[in-house]
């Protein structure tokens, strides 16, 4: 079954990536490039996945499995060392439920730009874009295309974008699998993926609601750490959409006021 699943998986991503309606169009390659541009750091957070998963005592061909259906470094990360110690699969199915909620706001903000393409392409990116990806390509495309031309580049985009992150990602992550004996935890690579991140986070603060979010959310994910099963991250999502929800709501109301 997994590996029919992987099969799955590679041949839906190939045919989103070879068709020639995408990797020919300009925006397939100016997501690349965007991508390139962090790159360094998915690709040091990658090899340290792959070298903690061996490590942790998964071996290198669960790891290799992992690696491929599972394509979530926070979750691999999170529940790597749970399965080290056999804890209950609800358990380890829990935790990357909370670590992998995120995504379920990327997906609904996504649904306006991702409606018009059928569903195994909808499916594919949804297994294909992580965190970076998505704070890109909104940062080029800060609103859905209305027409057929700007949802090509749209898709272009996301396909150029997801396809240096995933291949590199893929390589990285298996190259850890392969010199886990080699390369110390202690190295600290995979902070590298994190700085990234943050890096281009800082970088979209451009208005004083994003600012508020970006804030809020970083604080309450440092004040409710101690949760169990990451839930700091869902902790830290609600708290920044609750503040932007009251910011709203009071501007909304005093606007009103002074008409």
């Amino acid at each position: 079954m997994p590996i029919g699943k992987a099969w799955s998986s590679a041949s839906e991503t190939a045919r989103m990536f070879l068709d020639p309606a995408n990797f020919r169009h300009p925006a397939f390659r100016t997501g690349m490039a965007d991508a390139f541009k962090v790159a360094p750091g998915i690709w040091a957070w990658g090899l340290m996945t792959g070298v903690s998963m061996v490590q942790a005592g998964l071996g290198p061909a669960m790891s290799t499995w992992m690696t491929l259906l599972v394509y979530g470094g926070s979750a691999q990360l999170a529940v790597t060392p749970l399965m080290a110690v056999g804890t209950p699969v609800w358990v380890l199915l829990a935790t990357a439920f909370c670590v992998n909620l995120r995504f379920a706001v990327f997906s609904l903000h996504l649904r306006g730009y991702m409606m018009a393409w059928p569903r195994w392409q909808r499916l594919t990116i949804g297994y294909l874009i992580a965190d970076l990806n998505y704070v890109q390509f909104v940062q080029n495309h800060p609103q859905p295309a209305t027409d057929a031309a700007g949802q090509r580049a749209e898709m272009a985009y996301l396909s150029g974008n997801c396809f240096l992150t995933w291949m590199g990602w893929q390589v990285a992550s298996i190259l850890g699998i392969v010199l886990a004996s080699q390369v110390p935890l202690s190295w600290g690579l995979g902070f590298a993926g994190v700085l990234a991140l943050v890096g281009i986070l800082c970088s979209l603060a451009s208005s004083r609601m994003r600012t508020v979010s970006l804030v809020v959310s970083g604080a309450a994910a440092v004040a409710a750490y101690a949760l169990p099963l990451r839930l700091n991250i869902l902790v830290a999502i609600a708290a920044a959409v609750a503040m932007c929800l009251l910011i709203e709501k009071t501007a909304g109301l005093n606007k009103a006021a002074h008409d």
